[in-house]
């Protein structure tokens, strides 16, 4: 009964891709694959028809299709957070690359890695006036449209603009992207040193003279013009931000950012946030859980087994199930691999997955993907283990292989 009723929903399929037009993306059946559902892993196959999942079965199947041979089928990764196309805007330490050649090149590892929807970080302000953000703010955003209509990403694009609290000209540097219709998050950021994220200097003056090339001199010097920023700027730019976003024609979710303190997220609730990212500790997560925002840890810090800064470990806060999100922030390759992990802190694997796929979907809105569901978009990915790390053998979106 089990075949006939695949063969029922094939030829069903087959019916309705005969009036799609030449380029539609081609009928695909996919048999002998571990499929990690929402709530279950099962040995089964897969139809997709126009883009879309259209059959689900479990079992054998006796259709013609690719046999998969037991690797998993999951669904495409969903991206909320990464800094990494701004890694090849600037190989090293002041050098700049072109921006376009930057983007396609961001963009084919973010498809080798397996995700298929991705919010690219772009950072509006930042806490160093010669910093590569203030230069390729604009050119970055206007890239990416160039790039999308010209049907050269194979990755869905959409933006999470970066706004650094302690910018002076921040709103005026941002109300230009509030009707960019690819906007779906907007994170409030403070990272001035001595708190949040940077509460050990230590940590602080590491980052800082290794990634951005400041001499001890200079982090000296910037400590107090940083402060005086943070004292001037912080506080209203919030306020004057929220209200943006707030009176925009379509909600834009919220998200707070190295939430420290119970303080920092009861503020960040009280502004209208919906998402606590990179919390630093357990106590700003549990007060996150408490008041009912999705939790965002690093994939890096998983796979690392702790932060680079000092703080909370991801997997601490696993243990604790307060952790719903992953980001791979600054390594793509390490958003699976963490998920995986999780199994070891009590995540069982369709849970696990799901804070790489359906979690940071629908905390987005997007509810058309980030499952392996009948109906949802074709976005999907073939993974094999080699030994303990899960490896991205191919990916497809909408249905068609785009790694």
């Amino acid at each position: 009964m089990l075949r006939w009723r695949h063969l029922y929903r094939f030829f069903i399929a087959m019916i309705f891709s005969s009036d799609a037009s030449p380029h539609s993306p081609p009928l695909l059946t996919i048999r002998n694959a571990r499929i990690v559902s929402a709530d279950r892993v099962f040995s089964g196959s897969m139809t997709v028809s126009q883009g879309r999942i259209s059959a689900l079965d479990g079992g054998l199947t006796g259709l013609a299709g690719e046999d998969w041979h037991g690797d998993y089928l999951l669904p495409g990764l969903v991206e909320v957070h990464t800094d990494n196309l701004e890694k090849h805007l600037m190989p090293r330490p002041k050098v700049h690359w072109p921006v376009m050649p930057a983007i396609l090149a961001h963009d084919a590892q973010i498809a080798a890695a397996g995700i298929t929807t991705v919010l690219d970080a772009i950072a509006v302000g930042d806490i160093d006036p010669d910093s590569v953000r203030m230069q390729t703010l604009q050119p970055c955003v206007t890239g990416l449209r160039t790039a999308q209509e010209a049907g050269l990403l194979r990755v869905e694009h959409f933006l999470h603009m970066r706004l650094e609290l302690a910018e002076p000209d921040l709103l005026a540097m941002f109300s230009p992207f509030l009707q960019d219709e690819r906007l779906k998050l907007v994170s409030l950021m403070d990272h001035t040193p001595g708190q949040r994220q940077w509460t050990d200097l230590t940590h602080y003056r590491v980052y800082v003279t290794g990634k951005r090339g400041w001499s001890e001199q200079k982090v000296d010097k910037m400590l107090g013009l940083l402060l005086e920023r943070q004292q001037r700027h912080v506080a209203e730019n919030r306020n004057l931000v929220i209200q943006a976003c707030q009176q925009h024609a379509h909600p834009i979710p919220l998200a707070s950012h190295d939430d420290t303190t119970a303080e920092h997220v009861h503020e960040g609730v009280a502004g209208g946030v919906s998402i606590s990212e990179f919390p630093t500790s357990l106590l700003a997560a549990q007060t996150a859980r408490q008041q009912g925002l999705a939790i965002v840890m690093g994939a890096p810090n998983r796979v690392r087994g702790g932060s680079h800064s000092g703080n909370v470990s991801a997997s601490e806060l696993a243990r604790h199930d307060l952790l719903d999100i992953l980001s791979s922030d600054y390594v793509p390759a390490s958003l699976l691999q963490a998920a995986f992990m999780l199994q070891e802190d009590g995540y069982d694997l369709p849970k696990a997955i799901a804070t790489v796929s359906r979690a940071p979907a629908h905390s987005l809105g997007l509810h058309d993907r980030g499952e392996i569901a009948v109906d949802l978009k074709a976005d999907f990915i073939r993974v094999r283990m080699l030994d303990q790390l899960p490896v991205v053998i191919a990916a497809w979106r909408d249905g068609i292989q785009i790694a």
